[in-house]
């Protein structure tokens, strides 16, 4: 069973989500709490909480699986990012940071689920 804790980009989506919970989510007016802002929390720790359950499993082709939906949640972020952005919830300085983030995780994922598949053929 592989070790979450010692994946860079488990290390880095984890980061992601405290800035998400402790810096953004704050800014969002009040009707927004179930709306974008609950929806980008639920994006924003779907990628470490994924990276973590494919740790759990016994394949590389299962753990890649896993990965590629991380992916998935990462670009589902990246697109709360933008529209909390738009809606002025978020300053441009706060997205231009957040997208930064995101897209360095995004690249370490990709990275992830190249090498793994290169390694098994």
């Amino acid at each position: 069973m592989r070790d979450y804790r010692k994946y860079d980009v488990w290390i880095k989506s984890h980061a992601l989500v405290l800035i998400v919970y402790k810096q953004f989510i704050s800014k969002f007016p009040k009707e927004e709490r179930f709306g974008l802002a609950s929806q980008m929390k639920r994006a924003a720790s779907s990628i470490p909480l994924t990276i973590a359950e494919g740790c759990g499993k016994n394949t590389d082709r299962d753990f890649v699986r896993f990965l590629d939906m991380s992916l998935g949640s990462a670009q589902e972020l990246e697109y709360c990012f933008l529209l909390a952005k738009d809606l002025d919830f978020i300053c441009l300085e706060d997205y231009m940071m957040a997208n930064e983030k995101i897209n360095e995780i995004k690249a370490k994922l990709i990275k992830l689920i190249k090498t793994i598949r290169n390694n098994n053929g």
